[in-house]
């Protein structure tokens, strides 16, 4: 810690620890110059950056940059007393970009000289001048509907029309607006429109009661609901300084990696029957379905809710689960095996996942792209090893990588990581003990005036949750940044090139949530 503030901390900061923590004020002139130190030449990674309503006029907006391999997070930030404006850091670092866009909209602070800065998140209907994360919104106001509008970009020339999709699709999926702009047959322009499944949720956060919170966070995002919540209760056990049962961190690591699989499982398949490819579209929902109803055996609940609580967990398996379980995941990884070997000789699926939405690495480090569709053009990011959590740290990890960057490549770094999860799940059943506890009974009052961190590696990339709390150890804040949250961002460059027929297996390549970026 001493070395970290040495080397990265400018020397007339007064920087102030909170556990794994380093806050130091910056002055809104000097905040581009120290972003950039950290963010260029230190190489280290930008987690969030969100803002907190002091009351009467006072804001602060915190640049969130974690250090890898150390656990470290370094949050400078800076004060704005009676002015709504702050300096915008998106021209010289693309990837703040839509976070300031996300504090304009929420907060109604100004990045001043941001390139775009339309309003993100909420809907058009939503008033202009109503900024549901100030202190003096309440958070169960319903304000008068406006009539504002989006505007589309526009490609003109000789040829070329447009193919609106959405928001509101055939099955079950969420609603998303996207806007093609063709020329023949192949995509020259698409734009993603999000923001229709906005629900207040980090207003929520500030309402509700601590065990009712703990509940919200499962339900940012339905089918990372243990990750969601696991990030959210490791930011109140380091708020609280509990100390964790060992056995609850090996729970936590099989229960997340329970959550991976089926996940990983699902999406292969979607993505298999988007080429119309059926045996492997349907292959995969079957084993989906297995580890599903394994997770209801084991917690009650198919998606793994009501199971993480402050301190631990509060199911356990036993051990004739633990035996049993052992013995399907044997059967499962020959079953996937199986069916990866006759889909590897399917020459009509590789053809529809070879070079099909490609995206660029430059693009991808631009836009602080995290999660499986990083690792598919080569950067070994994954939070597990980075920023380890639970007893992630007593396991022998292989980051799973790709090269090239296209829906080949991030369908078989999914590949690998279902064979790296089952390995994960076979070592941490095998070091569970029976007799020891499944979580703290220490007390659980958090500290005042104080901020924490939650990072975990969902089956889409990391997930992020920021905790303020105020004077009295109440939380005053909460800031969720999903992994879509800047994902959605890179999904109009890998659709272009391409034909409108390629996007749905686009799209389930990445398989974004909708509800995760729409808080």
């Amino acid at each position: 810690m001493e070395k970290i503030i040495k080397e990265l901390i400018p020397q007339n900061a007064n920087p102030k620890n909170f556990g794994n923590l380093i806050t130091y004020e910056v002055s809104s002139s000097d905040i581009l110059s120290v972003c950039k130190d950290l963010y260029f030449k230190h190489k280290l990674h930008l987690k969030t950056i969100t803002a907190i309503d002091e009351g009467h006029n006072n804001y602060k907006i915190l640049y969130v940059f974690g250090v890898p391999k150390e656990n470290i997070f370094l949050i400078p930030y800076i004060k704005l007393s009676n002015t709504t404006e702050f300096p915008s850091l998106a021209n010289d670092i693309h990837e703040t970009s839509g976070y300031e866009r996300k504090i304009q909209t929420f907060f109604g602070l100004l990045p001043q000289g941001h390139v775009n800065p339309r309003p993100i998140i909420l809907h058009k209907n939503w008033p202009e001048d109503q900024f549901p994360l100030r202190k003096d919104f309440k958070w169960n106001d319903r304000p008068k509907e406006a009539s504002n509008t989006y505007e589309f970009t526009k490609v003109e020339g000789e040829g070329i029309y447009e193919i609106p999709v959405g928001p509101v699709h055939a099955g079950i999926i969420e609603p998303g607006h996207f806007r093609f702009s063709v020329a023949g047959e192949e995509i020259v322009l698409l734009e993603p429109k999000l923001g229709y499944t906005h629900k207040g949720t980090e207003k929520l956060f500030e309402t509700l009661p601590l065990e009712k919170k703990i509940k919200l966070s499962e339900r940012v995002s339905g089918d990372s609901s243990f990750s969601h919540s696991l990030a959210f209760c490791q930011a109140l056990e380091s708020l609280a300084d509990v100390n964790i049962p060992q056995k609850a961190k090996w729970l936590r690591v099989i229960f997340a990696e329970l959550e991976r699989l089926a996940n990983h499982f699902g999406d292969i398949g979607f993505i298999m029957l988007d080429t119309g490819y059926s045996f492997g579209g349907l292959s995969g929902q079957r084993l989906r379905e297995m580890i599903m109803q394994w997770n209801e055996m084991l917690t009650g609940s198919r998606f793994l809710r009501g199971v993480n609580t402050i301190g631990g967990v509060t199911k356990d398996i036993l051990p004739d689960f633990k035996t049993k379980l052992l013995k399907d995941l044997e059967k499962i990884e020959i079953d996937f095996t199986e069916i990866m070997k006759i889909a590897n000789s399917s020459s009509s699926l590789l053809n529809r996942l070879e070079d099909t939405g490609t995206l660029d690495p430059r693009i991808a480090r631009d836009h602080g792209v995290i999660g499986v569709a990083r690792r598919a053009i080569g950067v070994k990011t994954d939070a597990r090893i980075d920023y380890s959590y639970a007893a992630y740290d007593k396991i022998q990890l292989e980051i799973a990588t790709e090269e090239t960057g296209d829906v080949n490549a991030r369908f078989k770094v999914r590949i690998k990581e279902v064979y790296s999860s089952i390995k994960i799940l076979v070592e941490a059943l095998e070091k569970l003990v029976d007799d020891e506890e499944l979580f703290s009974s220490q007390n659980t009052s958090l500290k005042k005036d104080a901020y924490a961190i939650g990072i975990v590696e969902g089956w889409r990339g990391d997930i992020v949750y920021f905790i303020a709390t105020d004077r009295n150890g109440n939380i005053t804040r909460v800031d969720v940044r999903d992994p879509s949250f800047l994902n959605w961002t890179v999904l109009g460059y890998t659709g272009k090139g391409n034909v409108v027929p390629d996007f749905p297996l686009i799209n389930k390549s990445f398989n974004l949530s909708y509800s995760g970026n729409d808080l």
